[in-house]
């Protein structure tokens, strides 16, 4: 399978590179067809999901333990926090956390024409944004995850997705069976990282451009993905306790400092006043948002904004879901989804409204400016926005420098992670792959995300999640159907077991009593 799966990857890369103006008419046609035939689809798995893993904090099995009874958490809360954060939304969030509110704060389709680039339409940009970062993302990571520690930590299966379709396949896993179900996480993990590393060489480079007046050109933004790649691929040959919690640990690190920064620097009153007004916001309207399906024949706002991101999450699934269950063996699935719905999350709101807020605040009520950059060129919305807040020059270098440092590591620990997931479900669960396969598709991972750059930018890299998480959606459907089965079947075993000790226990206690005393 790993051959088998290299072969295809390098295929898609040499086709992308070869044809470029063809490759991307390809991508486009299949995105366009998934979106006109499939959005339905991708809304009512994703709320589902969100359901689904609220359901599993309630019942029954949310004190079953993620490993042995007598097993316990192997990193703090801090680290553990850090890793999944920063492997699953950290450079995708940089991109995206003003020039995603600053799009629908122009127009959406929950706004009229009279209302648009108001304040009305301001919160509803903000409330946009934070849904597609929120709960319907991770509670997806959430279930998938925990469904591969269970198998893996708690029942002796390989740590990879073929584990969780054991309950419906039995032995058969360990055939073509589980061979397909490994093969499209592969892919996905795969499209899925390219899409954020192309989004993050893209920002980087704009960040240098803005810090050091480096050109802002393809052949930079592909000479970027290079070089921090093979950071990425000496990260990972370190192992999991050492490189890539190092890093994460450091970019939360980095984002307090930066979140708190732009509070100080910033608009203070009007984010701190927006933290709240968006969260409750957010809150009473993410039912509504997550069962809205745009039925308009010729719409393409949904298509390239929430079937985009529910592509993307689902495509990211496996990566972030092995890369979670490898972090967090010894936790109780309650603790466990609790962990991963809410506290990313939080977080991720409280990005979008510190980053996002600060753009807003400037062009509704300062000098304007943000919406025009945003237009111009989606990467730069960061860089001015700091820009605008006018902090003098001393400040906004600092804020500049610090964001772009950002980038690099959450691209540096995107990347070793997917690369660390991808050997680890092509060794058949082993977690401590072999170090020729990590620096292979630690190399292999870029040249996707350079291929489809070439191939179209953004647009293709947008497509590349889209049509990547068709395939593995279905193999999502039959993880949730094994665990429901077995999590059902162990349950009803401790229950056997239970009555069997008390009925044991009460023959004794006849037999003690109707014994003769001597």
């Amino acid at each position: 399978m790993a051959i088998g799966s290299a072969v295809l990857v390098l295929a898609f890369v040499v086709f992308t590179i070869a044809n470029p103006t063809y490759a991307s008419s390809v991508y486009n046609s299949a995105q366009s067809f998934i979106v006109t035939n499939f959005s339905w689809y991708y809304i009512g798995l994703m709320s589902f999901m969100l359901f689904f893993s609220v359901w599993l904090i309630f019942s029954r099995y949310g004190n079953v333990r993620l490993g042995k009874d007598t097993d316990r958490p192997e990193f703090g809360f801090f680290s553990w926090f850090s890793m999944l954060f920063g492997a699953g939304i950290g450079i995708g969030i940089l991109f995206w956390s003003i020039a995603e509110p600053i799009n629908h704060f122009q127009s959406n389709p929950f706004i009229t024409v009279a209302q648009e680039q108001t304040p009305e339409a301001a919160q509803v940009a903000m409330r946009i944004a934070i849904f597609h970062w929120g709960l319907h993302g991770w509670a997806l990571f959430s279930v998938i995850g925990m469904a591969l520690a269970y198998f893996s930590y708690r029942k002796g299966l390989p740590l990879s997705i073929r584990s969780c379709l054991y309950p419906l396949f039995g032995e058969r896993i360990y055939g073509p069976i589980g061979h397909a179900a490994d093969l499209l996480a592969v892919f996905g993990t795969v499209f899925g990282i390219a899409t954020s590393l192309g989004l993050g060489a893209q920002q980087i480079n704009a960040g240098l451009a803005y810090l050091f007046g480096i050109k802002v050109s393809l052949g930079i933004q592909v000479g970027l993905i290079a070089l921090l790649s093979v950071l990425a691929t000496l990260s990972v040959l370190s192992g999991l306790k050492k490189g890539i919690r190092i890093l994460s640990e450091l970019n939360m690190q980095m984002t307090i400092v930066m979140l708190a920064l732009f509070v100080i620097f910033g608009p203070t009153i009007y984010i701190l006043g927006s933290i709240f007004n968006n969260l409750g916001d957010y809150i009473s309207h993410v039912v509504q948002l997550g069962l809205w399906v745009d039925t308009t024949p010729k719409s393409q706002w949904q298509g390239w904004w929430t079937i985009f991101y529910w592509g993307w999450w689902i495509a990211w699934s496996p990566f972030c879901g092995i890369f979670i269950a490898r972090i967090s063996k010894g936790r109780t699935i309650r603790e466990f989804v609790l962990g991963v719905l809410l506290a990313p999350t939080l977080l991720a709101a409280l990005w979008i409204t510190i980053f996002g807020d600060s753009a807003m605040y400037l062009q509704l009520f300062g000098g304007g400016g943000i919406v025009q950059a945003v237009n111009k060129d989606t990467t730069t919305a960061l860089f001015k926005t700091i820009e605008l807040l006018g902090n003098g020059e001393i400040i906004t270098l600092l804020m500049a420098g610090l964001c772009t440092l950002m980038l690099i590591t959450y691209f540096v620990t995107s990347a070793d992670s997917a690369t660390l997931v991808i050997c680890t479900l092509l060794s058949m669960g082993d977690e401590h792959p072999r170090a020729r396969y990590r620096i292979f598709w630690g190399i292999a991972v870029g040249a996707v995300a350079a291929a489809l750059l070439i191939a179209g930018g953004l647009k293709a890299l947008q497509t590349a999640s889209i049509v990547a998480a068709l395939p593995f959606s279905v193999i999502v459907i039959l993880a949730v159907i094994g665990l429901c089965k077995s999590l059902k079947a162990e349950f009803y075993e401790e229950s056997v077991n239970v009555l069997r000790e008390r009925a044991q226990k009460a023959t004794e206690d006849v037999q003690a009593v109707s014994a003769p005393s001597k």
